[in-house]
């Protein structure tokens, strides 16, 4: 369906209560949307915080994920160019990512069942997707955001704060913030960030990282009570995974990647009929043929450093478990 066509149906159907899913890409090209009850398990199995399709959903197998990184000169070909619009003024943080080669002894579907996240999308053996990231939550009158920046092993000695201690992280970490408290204030009054960088624990296939995340809320404007598809898409696409100012940094990411992202970095969410939760759809697996490529990114900043920045790529090739 056309963006316009997606915006008109979530409309109608938040207006009218009826539960819907949704996925929307990073281009916003491609949107999907479905009433709850026409959901096929042909098409999509989802499991957004225990709200499923996917019943006997345990255990399948344990995930042997290996990757073939970019090489870091095609790496840093990239990043410069992100650097040279970061230095003439375009943008003082933008979400740079990769798409890496995997081989994984596991069927997307596998993967889907084995991982743990709050946000499990598998979609018509195209890709799978196992998210942290909150995008927003509205809850009766309110929508709340939950931005995450920052990522540390919990190996690293002292990390806890190292992490919340290094100015390149912090900076990211406000900048962000920032963006999305002005983001929802299209949508929202009275925004706040009431809880400032947090620290939560994930743990994947070969160990356990700390990530920093941080709370805003405000209370919906009514030119968008009960319009979530309009809400959903003046929040688009996600300040998390694009950077800012947002218009010119989509097209210094359009510049460096060169490729499209798909439905990496979009978005997909469940309306109940009352309240709705959507994810950013990072941690993602797709599979082109008969070959399997991990996608994978982090912000860069003036303060960045290109073998830093290829590293945090690498390091977040993972799928992470119960």
């Amino acid at each position: 369906m056309s963006l316009n066509e997606f915006i008109e149906k979530i409309n109608q159907w938040s207006a009218s209560r009826t539960p819907f899913l949704f996925l929307i890409d990073f281009e916003m090209q491609k949107p999907v949307a479905f009433r709850l009850s026409d959901v096929s398990h042909n098409d999509i199995l989802f499991d957004i915080n225990g709200v499923t399709n996917a019943k006997h959903s345990g255990h399948a197998g344990l995930i042997e994920l290996q990757a073939a990184p970019i090489a870091f000169k095609a790496y840093e070909k990239k990043y410069r160019t992100v650097e040279r619009a970061i230095h003439r003024g375009d943008s003082y943080l933008t979400n740079l990512t990769i798409k890496t080669p995997v081989t994984v002894n596991l069927s997307l579907e596998e993967i889907f069942r084995s991982s743990r996240a709050r946000y499990k999308i598998l979609y018509k053996d195209s890709f799978t997707v196992f998210s942290p990231e909150i995008f927003v939550r509205v809850i009766d009158d309110k929508i709340f955001s939950f931005p995450m920046k920052g990522t540390i092993d919990e190996a690293f000695p002292d990390a806890r704060n190292v992490i919340l201690n290094d100015k390149k992280e912090l900076a990211e970490h406000v900048t962000i913030v920032d963006l999305i408290r002005n983001d929802l204030s299209i949508v929202a009054d009275q925004v706040t960030v009431t809880d400032f960088r947090y620290i939560e624990k994930i743990k994947t296939t070969a160990k356990t990282l700390l990530q920093v995340s941080s709370k805003i809320e405000g209370i919906i404007k009514r030119d968008f009570a009960n319009q979530l598809g309009s809400l959903i898409v003046a929040l688009l696409p996600a300040g998390s995974v694009s950077g800012a100012p947002k218009r010119k940094t989509v097209g210094i990411i359009e510049t460096a990647e060169n490729e499209p992202r798909g439905y990496y970095t979009g978005v997909c969410g469940i309306f109940d009929g009352k309240n709705l939760d959507s994810g950013v759809m990072i941690r993602y697996i797709e599979k082109v043929g008969d070959d399997f490529y991990y996608r994978s990114g982090g912000g860069i900043t003036a303060l960045s450093s290109c073998e830093k920045e290829y590293q945090e790529t690498i390091d977040k090739i993972y799928v992470p478990l119960a």
